[in-house]
């Protein structure tokens, strides 16, 4: 199986992580919330697959294009 990596598509911070390693996702599941001026934005799968891993924690930093998350597809 193919290994991709989900990114961060904006500077924010890790508010909710909602996927777990080894968890089935769909294309389009919200991996993880980041938070930016009030605002909750999505982290979602971009294929279906199994979360190989989460690469961050919740309140971590996250810059644009950062690698959060690998998925199994």
């Amino acid at each position: 199986m193919a290994e991709v990596t989900i990114a961060a598509e904006i500077t924010a911070s890790v508010w909710q992580i909602q996927a777990r390693p080894g968890d089935a996702l769909a294309e389009g599941d919200t991996v993880m919330l980041l938070e930016s001026m009030k605002m909750e934005i999505p982290v979602t799968a971009p294929r279906a697959g199994r979360l190989a891993a989460v690469l961050v924690a919740e309140g971590d930093a996250v810059a644009e294009g950062q690698a959060v998350a690998t998925l199994e597809a």
